[in-house]
């Protein structure tokens, strides 16, 4: 069934002309990953298949991304050589619709609970040896406690304990070593020599049984594995909860003119739809009845609804929250932004920082060397007795696990992604916050970057005795009959005047001609008038200049009015935050000087060119790379692509253009420039928080891994440690998952 068109589509989408390894992109869910280190596993089991290009696995979240060509391979291959390999998978769609990832959760609770009811019980039972002395238990009723303890043990060991003996199983097989193997190995060792000693008390491990330690040891490590997924859900939880925000049905217009409701997959451009309040917009487009109040938070960061009237675009997947809307339909399915948003974050969590590529790499050989010590310390004290020589060797194998350095990059990358999606902001690379902590110089652009996409009106210059309000809301009343974008910012600018519009006529390079009759006195004709250039209305010649829109009734002047591009809301306090942040800032633009400074001065920018082509702008990055400086280039996306590629960091403004930038780093789906003071902040703490795992990580190994070699940590402080070092590190990726204020 997968290999059919129709159903492999649905969680794959084309690969853009400018890049190579196949023809399309999937993106799938691999199933029985249980730590990073699998990723190598996966990556080589899916690039044996033929067609493959390329793979690229985050263990993390345990996704997968196919580079593949359709006529040398087909997805079923994938499932067969996975299957293989000892992995399942699940199409991205699938995953996102959480029905796996809900299977898989409630037998982990399960697992965890059961390890966590007989951790107590044995605990129970094991007290009394700890805090007894010699002689005060008689050995009958010693037996009985271990009997005890191995009973309850054995759940944990045949349930609980199952993904670890599985995945230790699979990868020898394999030939691989994972990191269940050495704790698989050294939960076996340490249940087979306690078992030894239960059965026959004559044996040389009569008196030691490491029950307690077993079930405290896999009670903790599930607990950390509970909160990793946890962490990892909360991370895809912005992805998830955008894909599954597409209703199922929704009222279209029928042929008879009536509203039916239909499955969204039959939506086309041109219908006309009906949404009503409380739900959820299924496609792009724009309102052309009533109003409605939209909440588009996941879309574009803004956390108050907004209010879409007739003639505004809409998005798919904003929630209505105001009254119901008739919206024309232009965009559907992959078309929409809403599905070029689900694209982007899907190819961000398939993305590996560097650290954490270096950590799978080095992963296997610092297992291989963890087995080895743990069966050369049995050798060495051997001698001193066996129950002593095993207990020392079950240490070294838990308590050398490196979870903790596998998980210190990916877990806080993911974590601080996942934040900056919940404000709008889309993390194309995860890579990118490594390069963002780094950044000293950012270079604006200046149109549909630091100013509105939409010009404002400046001044009005009127002819003696009109009144300068009624002559703008006239001419607001023709702006609003046409598209053009210098039209609709007058049409914004007032509110229309209470004239009945007869006809308007729009001649492209001059401007509009409407017939327009005054209801507020009867028996008067329709006036003629125009609104466009100068020479089209007769402006006088100390009005005539560029940038102007003028007003006139037949040949005779009225009113003159001037628009220009201004910078945005927040820009002003955005390079603020940006300056005493330390960065330098500065503004290309290939706009002429003059506009380009009065744009600088709005925003608060010292430093600015002006008319810089694309390849001048070009030039000038590199020669400030050149000079040492790390660059962040914040552009619209539109025509800054070769400034973009080079930039070190590049972050784009959607500003209403296609948001499948191809050389961005970052996404703002808002166009808010508070959101670039936010993604460095962001990257500086990720890179402060996993500086933190790292060492902290080096810090548990270089301390325990002597400890445990020279006998001083016995089993159960073996896996409290590793178990208690994962937990940190995950605790503390966590906290890049909200944007806490900082001091300083």
């Amino acid at each position: 069934m997968l290999d059919d068109p129709l159903e492999w589509q649905s969680f794959s989408r084309p690969k853009p002309a400018n890049e190579t390894g196949g023809e399309w992109i999937s993106y799938i869910a691999i199933e029985g990953m249980w730590c990073p280190a699998c990723s190598l596993a996966v990556e080589e089991a899916l690039t044996s298949c033929g067609g493959v290009g390329g793979v690229q696995v985050n263990g993390a979240t345990a996704t997968a991304r196919i580079d593949w060509n359709p006529a040398e391979g087909r997805p079923s291959q994938w499932w067969q050589a996975l299957a293989r390999a000892g992995y399942g998978a699940s199409p991205a769609g699938d995953m996102i619709s959480s029905e796996p990832r809900r299977r898989e959760k409630r037998m982990l609770l399960w697992r965890w609970l059961v390890a966590g009811f007989c951790m107590m019980q044995v605990m129970m039972y094991a007290v009394p040896a700890y805090i007894a002395k010699p002689g005060e238990i008689t050995p009958d009723a010693e037996m009985l406690l271990h009997w005890a303890s191995w009973l309850l043990t054995l759940p944990v060991l045949l349930f609980s304990c199952f993904p670890f003996f599985r995945s230790a199983l699979r990868d020898l097989r394999h030939g691989r070593i994972g990191m269940d193997v050495p704790v698989a190995l050294g939960i076996f060792v340490a249940f087979a020599a306690s078992t030894a000693a239960t059965f026959d008390p004559s044996s040389a491990f009569a008196h030691e049984t490491w029950f307690d330690s077993i079930t405290m040891f896999v009670f903790f490590l599930l607990s950390g594995r509970m909160i990793e997924q946890r962490l990892r859900d909360r991370t895809a939880g912005a992805l998830e909860a955008l894909a599954r925000r597409l209703p199922e049905t929704v009222l279209r217009d029928s042929a008879q003119g009536r509203f039916e409701r239909v499955s969204v997959r039959k939506l086309a451009a041109g219908n006309r739809i009906r949404v009503l309040a409380g739900e959820v917009m299924p496609a792009d487009g724009e309102v052309t009845l009533g109003e409605g109040l939209l909440a588009e938070a996941l879309l574009t960061g803004e956390s108050k609804p907004v209010a879409r009237r007739v003639g505004d675009r809409v998005v798919a997947g904003s929630h209505n929250v105001g009254g119901a809307i008739d919206v024309r339909v232009t965009c559907v399915g992959a078309d929409t932004r809403f599905a070029q948003i689900v694209q982007l974050m899907e190819q961000a969590g398939t993305d590996k920082p560097r650290a954490a590529q270096l950590a799978d790499r080095f992963a296997s050989p610092f297992l291989a060397a963890v087995l080895v010590a743990s069966a050369l310390a049995a050798v060495w004290w051997w001698p001193t007795g066996p129950a002593h020589a095993i207990g020392i060797a079950i240490a070294v194998l838990i308590v050398t696990c490196p979870c903790a350095l596998s998980l210190a990059t990916p877990a806080a990358a993911l974590a601080a992604a996942g934040a900056l999606a919940r404000r709008g902001i889309v993390v194309r690379r995860l890579a990118a916050l490594e390069a963002a902590a780094k950044i000293d110089t950012i270079v604006f652009d200046k149109t549909g970057t630091l100013t509105d996409p939409v010009l404002a009106l400046t001044s009005v210059h009127t002819r003696v005795g009109t009144d300068r309000a009624e002559a703008l809301s006239l001419a607001a009343l023709i702006a609003s009959h046409s598209l053009h974008p210098v039209s609709r910012a007058l049409a914004n600018a007032a509110p229309p005047v209470a004239w009945h519009v007869c006809a308007v006529t729009e001649l492209p390079g001059n401007g509009l001609i409407a017939d327009l009759l005054d209801t507020t006195r009867e028996g008067l004709p329709t006036r003629r008038f125009r609104l466009g250039s100068a020479a089209f209305c007769g402006a006088p010649a100390r009005d005539a200049s560029s940038g102007r829109v003028h007003l006139s009734e037949g040949d005779s002047w009225i009113a003159s009015f001037a628009l220009d591009e201004v910078a945005r809301a927040d820009a002003r306090e955005a390079v603020s935050a940006l300056r005493n942040a330390g960065f330098d800032i500065q503004l290309l633009s290939g706009d002429s000087r003059p506009s380009v400074d009065r744009i600088a001065r709005m925003a608060g920018i010292e430093s600015a060119q002006g008319v810089a082509l694309p390849e001048d702008k070009l030039a000038y990055v590199k020669q400030l790379q050149a000079a040492g400086r790390r660059i962040v280039m914040v552009g619209d996306g539109i025509n800054d692509g070769p400034v973009l590629a080079r930039a070190d960091v590049s972050i784009a403004m959607d500003g209403g253009a296609p948001l499948a930038q191809l050389h961005s780093d970052f996404i703002v789906s808002g166009g808010k420039l508070g959101a670039v003071p936010l993604i460095l902040q962001q990257a500086r703490r990720t890179q402060r928080i996993v500086r933190e795992n790292l060492a902290w990580a080096a810090a548990y190994n270089f301390t325990c891994v002597p400890l445990a070699l020279a006998g001083w940590m016995p089993p159960w402080l073996a896996g409290l440690g590793m178990a208690a070092s994962s937990l940190i590190v995950v605790l503390n990726s966590a906290r890049l998952a909200s944007f806490a204020k900082e001091s300083g």
